[in-house]
């Protein structure tokens, strides 16, 4: 009988890895622990450097797993090791610049550049795509890339017995420079392509918009103002025509996540169940009205105008310095407020009581030309923990 061969892993990289993955793809591929493969590696690297070069050929060519995360994790901080190098390598440099030996200093010099160089191309292509290093580190990494090259260049200049470590200052001083501003020529690099993108997206969005209410949401408004709005018809075309203008302009309203957009939302959701069309118009700064107090209080006067009056309603929020006020009216046959049973609560404890536990204030009035809800909130409190 001929042995089954035991097939090996495919040659691949973790995306959750400790550097580059190498190591650990070696070890997986040959059956070895990391810990083994990694020793290996740092015992060829010191054999002449022969172990950075094949650590380097493998990471170039050796592709990254396919696997369920979809970005790169890494535990170490490449770039970080390699700021901490590029300064041992300027102290060095900075130590064999006053010696007046020309080969030790070039080997430390050199080096050092080379090392904050690639320091900061690490932490703007490689770290740029892991969530674990922001752009507070990346910042930091051009920093002090940029600041150990100033400092060892400013320090090999006096040294009038050695030109070449003036040469090298000179120049090193001049890599810092640039290393300290590509940073952020790269931000705003990418801010810049960011505003492209999204002027880009603005434009072709305000084009299917300016199309899309030439004839969609014009024939649905046509459809609304001659069914009427207790009809069937008139409530599935005003659910139609917001929902196409919130999916148009999403991301575009300047009151999200505020008081408008909630009596916008509750104006949509009770239209889809009683034969109601809202108005909903806001007046002043709402983007920090955040009292849920007040929203509970209108959405159950809107409901009320909803169940009970049906037909037009107006929803008119008012921010001033004075505090927020709401109304919320209706063309109904109206009530009176004091035949209201005891055992009614929706007008008693849910508005007014609701309000004036808040710090706030409710009225209501009704008479045969509709009913007015009157919501009075100081703006301290609509505003608390909006900040």
């Amino acid at each position: 009988m001929t042995a089954a061969v035991a097939l090996r892993p495919a040659l691949r990289r973790p995306r959750r890895m400790l550097l580059a993955g190498v190591c650990a793809a070696v070890a997986r591929h040959v059956g070895w622990s990391a810990s083994a493969v990694r020793v290996l590696a740092i015992v060829l690297a010191l054999l002449g450097g022969g172990g950075i070069l094949l650590y380097l050929w493998l990471w170039a060519l050796v592709p990254l797993a396919d696997e369920d995360a979809p970005r790169v994790r890494r535990a170490v901080p490449g770039a970080a090791i390699l700021v901490g190098l590029a300064g041992v390598a300027a102290v060095v440099a900075i130590g064999t610049a006053r010696t007046g030996l020309v080969e030790p200093l070039v080997s430390s010099a050199v080096p050092s550049a080379a090392l904050a160089a690639a320091a900061v191309a690490w932490s703007l292509v490689l770290d740029r795509a892991d969530p674990a290093y922001d752009d507070r580190y990346r910042r930091i990494v051009g920093i002090v890339a940029g600041a150990v090259l100033v400092v060892e260049g400013v320090l090999l200049l006096p040294s009038p017995a050695n030109p070449v470590a003036v040469i090298l200052g000179v120049l090193i001083a001049m890599v810092g420079v640039v290393i300290l501003i590509v940073p952020r020529i790269a931000d705003l690099w990418t801010e810049l392509g960011a505003e492209r993108s999204a002027r880009d997206r603005e434009a072709q969005r305000a084009e299917i918009a300016a199309h899309l209410h030439d004839s969609v949401l014009q024939t649905l408004a046509i459809i609304q103002h001659r069914a009427g709005p207790q009809s069937e018809v008139a409530r599935l075309a005003r659910a139609q025509e917001r929902e196409l203008r919130d999916w148009l302009f999403a991301g575009t309203d300047p009151f999200a996540g505020d008081a408008a957009t909630e009596l916008r939302t509750i104006a949509g959701e009770l239209e889809l169940a009683h034969p109601a069309r809202f108005d909903v118009v806001t007046v002043g700064d709402a983007t920090e009205v955040r009292s849920a107090a007040l929203i509970g209080a209108a959405r159950e006067a809107m409901l009320n105008a909803a169940r009970h009056a049906g037909g037009d309603v107006s929803v008119y929020l008012e921010v001033a310095d004075g505090g927020v006020e709401l109304y919320v009216r209706d063309r109904g046959a109206g009530f009176d407020t004091t035949d209201v049973p005891e055992s009614r609560m929706g007008v008693r404890e849910s508005i007014v009581g609701r309000m004036e536990r808040a710090g706030g204030r409710a009225v209501v009035r009704s008479d045969g030309g509709g009913t007015e809800v009157r919501l009075s909130l100081p703006l301290a409190v609509a505003t608390e923990g909006a900040r």
